[in-house]
């Protein structure tokens, strides 16, 4: 009998959890087995304001590995859950998590990526003249994007949490330290470089926690920070679970957009992927040296193995798959989010009619976190399927807007675009991200490569891949989609974009005071 190999994967996002179980016994093409997705609740204390609940999310987490791993016991006989060789971890990285040093209970609720609430601190640092040293130790911008500032309004407004934090009785990390110290029964806090990098105290040259960072920000000592590891590693073993037995080692560690690069096979300079998720998110490897955009992207770790740090250009939209979301359960007018492509296959929106999708504000590369969600071109005999595909088009054009900020810095045009998540299965967004950038989208066979890329790096954590090249093999193409190159495609796609610059003017002018 030939030996069976198996990784679980789990993907917590910013909506629900996702676990994967994969049989790797053939190593060029991994199986996927099981895949299992729990929704949890969104809080929205306040205007622009966002937390998740942890007992939410590790129960959403919990619940689905437990669901997947029955699902596979149902089916293969082969498999047992002591045969599972590692865990890979990949998360919505900049939301926060503060739990008890003791207990590893939560002490306040998750504050996500997309929560506003630091925006005043980001306009005082930045008045304090503090970005240009945060941009060239970070890689990033000053945003209530990033977990700093989060932390930082902790810090000035809770002082319950922030007195116990100075005594380093509270423990703060992201999404992944919180899992790790779950599974392991609190034997483990820890963290790697591609999710340390995004909180605005990391600095990404040293690949280590930086004091001037973190006094900049007041936070109190690196001692309530996670322990830096690498992105494949054994971070911790399962301990004290019902659904899994103790000692598997979780063995690799990547923040979402990240781990979506590696399971993209995006291990050469200059190989990029965008992910529809809730947001969209666009990245390109730079290599083992770290480049500064000159156009507003940021610069952000890819991944650490054997101690060495990759690089990548990041840009990002906050909303993407989430603009079907809010048509589906703020205005009521799809039941599902697949409704969204037959419906508005056969109408028209752009160049007359667009939505901006700036519900959490604008990312890259306008960074207006004022900036508001907006229909525009409206008249009395716009449709319902017109509004739809507004809303893709909206998300199409955001990537755009990355896109050409990329080939600015790249110096060359992007002649074809890996796309992956959950919106990419809809031809039509896809079709149309084509037609405006007018470069290839390349689609793969695996939309899951989020919760892949973390698989493949649990495999490398424990051995099973011996090198990031050995996993070249592991990605499959589906569909290829292409541009129609015309002279009136070329005509038609210049006035969308023209029309998209006027709408994005004009929602971050409404922001204005």
């Amino acid at each position: 009998m030939s030996e069976h190999h198996y990784l679980l994967a789990i993907d917590q996002g910013t909506t629900g959890s996702t676990v994967l179980i994969l049989d790797v016994s053939d190593k060029n093409r991994p199986e996927v087995l099981a895949k299992v997705t729990k929704e949890f609740k969104q809080y929205y204390p306040k205007p622009a304001w966002v937390e998740h609940d942890l007992d939410d999310i590790w129960e959403s987490v919990s619940g689905s590995i437990e669901e997947a791993c029955s699902l596979v016991e149902a089916s293969n006989v082969n498999f047992t859950r002591k045969q599972i060789d590692g865990i890979g971890i990949t998360n919505q990285r900049e939301t926060l998590c503060l739990v008890d040093r003791q207990t590893r209970r939560p002490v306040y609720r998750a504050i996500v990526w997309q929560c506003k609430r630091s925006a005043d601190i980001c306009s005082r640092l930045k008045a304090d003249g503090v970005e240009a040293l945060l941009r060239d130790k970070t890689g990033l911008l000053i945003d209530p994007y990033f977990s700093g500032t989060k932390l930082t309004w902790v810090m000035e407004n809770c002082p319950h949490i922030a007195r116990r934090l100075k005594e380093k009785e509270v423990l703060v990390g992201t999404i992944d330290a919180w899992l790790i110290s779950q599974l392991s029964q609190g034997v483990s806090f820890a963290t790697e470089a591609s999710n340390a990098s995004r909180t605005l105290l990391f600095d990404i040259r040293n690949g280590d926690w930086d004091q001037e960072l973190l006094d900049m920000l007041g936070v109190p000592s690196k001692d309530v920070l996670p322990e830096i590891k690498d992105s494949a590693d054994i971070f911790a073993t399962t301990k004290g679970l019902g659904f899994l037995p103790d000692g598997i080692p979780i063995s690799g560690v990547l923040g979402d957009q990240q781990a979506a690069l590696a399971g993209q096979a995006c291990f050469d300079i200059g190989s990029g992927k965008c992910t529809y998720g809730t947001g969209a998110f666009l990245l390109v490897n730079q290599g083992d040296k770290p480049i500064l955009s000159k156009n507003n992207l940021l610069t952000t770790v890819a991944w650490s193995v054997g101690g060495k740090l990759t690089y990548a250009f990041e840009g990002s939209a906050f909303i993407a798959g989430a603009a079907l979301q809010f048509l589906r359960d703020q205005l009521g007018i799809i039941e599902t989010a697949t409704q969204s492509e037959g419906l508005a296959t056969n109408v028209a929106a752009a160049p007359e009619l667009y939505f901006v999708p700036a519900l959490a504000g604008l990312g890259a590369p306008h960074w207006d976190p004022n900036a508001r969600g907006a229909f525009l071109g409206l008249n009395r005999g716009t449709t319902n399927n017109q509004l739809i595909r507004a809303a893709l088009e909206g998300v199409a054009l955001q990537v755009c807007d990355l896109i050409e900020a990329i080939e600015a810095d790249l110096g060359h045009k992007v002649e074809r675009l890996r796309v992956d998540g959950g919106a990419c299965a809809n031809n039509l967004l896809m079709q149309s991200q084509s037609e405006f950038g007018g470069f290839e989208v390349d689609r793969p066979l695996n939309l899951e490569t989020t919760a892949f890329g973390a698989a493949m790096m649990a495999g490398l954590g424990i051995g099973l891949y011996e090198s990031l090249d050995n996993l070249n093999n592991t990605r499959k193409c589906d569909k290829l989609f292409l541009p129609t190159n015309s002279d009136e495609m070329l005509k038609y796609r210049n006035e969308v974009k023209a029309g998209w610059k006027r709408a994005i003017q004009a929602v971050q002018m409404f922001a204005r005071n």
